[in-house]
């Protein structure tokens, strides 16, 4: 089970920090990511971390996102600086162990003035 927060309204120029917390599952293996879906849109991988601390970004997220992880809280963090309206989205927290994915609910990140 994934529990995802932090999500809110925010200005562009602004931050969030956005937490999921996974219990139930091997944790400091598994690959971690966030993706985020926009109304009427695919959705999109925006940041993932492996077990041994790699990263990878969307190119539209480098620079400005930046994911970690926990593995004493078995929990992963996005931090979320300079947001632009084009990254307001549901965002999501995704657990992969091999072939197996689990799904944290959404959480909304609305970015307006």
């Amino acid at each position: 089970q994934l529990q995802a927060s932090g999500g809110g309204l925010v200005q562009p120029g602004g931050s969030l920090r956005l937490s999921c917390t996974a219990s139930g599952t091997r944790f400091d293996l598994a690959i971690l990511g966030w993706f985020r879906q926009a109304p009427g849109k695919q959705r999109e991988l925006v940041a993932r971390i492996t077990g041994g601390f790699i990263t990878g970004y969307l190119d539209s997220v480098k620079g400005r996102f930046t994911i970690s992880r926990d593995n004493d809280k078995n929990t992963v963090y996005l931090q979320m600086n300079n947001l632009k309206p084009e990254d307001a989205a549901d965002y999501y927290c995704n657990l992969r162990m091999g072939p197996t994915h689990y799904w944290g609910q959404g959480t909304e990140v609305t970015v307006s003035s």
